[in-house]
């Protein structure tokens, strides 16, 4: 067993059974978008677009991170959750990792300013088949810096078991 921790980003990650698994440790004081804020970190305005579709208990997910300033960020990470358990094996883009029964994180690369990141496609074998799925894109991670509209990149899709593709 691995185990890598980072002091101040509070990333921890696991390598247990060839499974990367993702952890948040303590930290003391202030933390997320406000803790940047208050600490007079950058302020970026990280924002998610793509679909989602579900077919017979397989779900793709395409993200397109982008960034609309003020500042440019290095790196970000976004959450995928999902109202539906994963199946036991995944195999996850690269930058990708699954952090529980149903989540899964992925870096997003550089975000430049009006600029976009890299985009990420999943494609998620669910445990079981389900009539449909609500999957929850968001924030895990934001490079350190604030995020006054977070409006953008929270959003949660309601994915029924046709094929059919939603957008957000």
């Amino acid at each position: 067993m691995e185990v890598v921790a980072v002091r101040r980003g509070a990333v921890r990650s696991v390598v247990v059974a060839g499974l990367l698994v993702l952890g948040v440790s303590g930290v003391s004081g202030v933390s997320g978008e406000a803790g940047a804020a208050a600490r007079g970190g950058p302020e970026a305005d990280v924002a998610y677009h793509g679909r989602v579709s579900l077919s017979q208990g397989r779900l793709r997910v395409w993200v397109v991170p982008q960034n609309d300033g003020p500042a440019a960020l290095p790196n970000a990470t976004l959450r995928v959750r999902l109202s539906a358990d994963l199946a036991d094996r995944q195999e996850l883009a690269q930058g990708c990792a699954r952090a529980g029964l149903r989540e899964v994180v992925c870096e997003t690369g550089a975000l430049p300013l009006h600029g976009r990141g890299r985009h990420i496609g999943l494609l998620l074998e669910l445990k079981e088949p389900v009539p449909e799925v609500v999957v929850r894109i968001d924030t895990w991670w934001n490079g350190g810096a604030s995020d006054r509209d977070v409006s953008n990149n929270r959003h949660a899709v309601l994915a029924l078991d046709t094929g059919d593709s939603y957008a957000f």
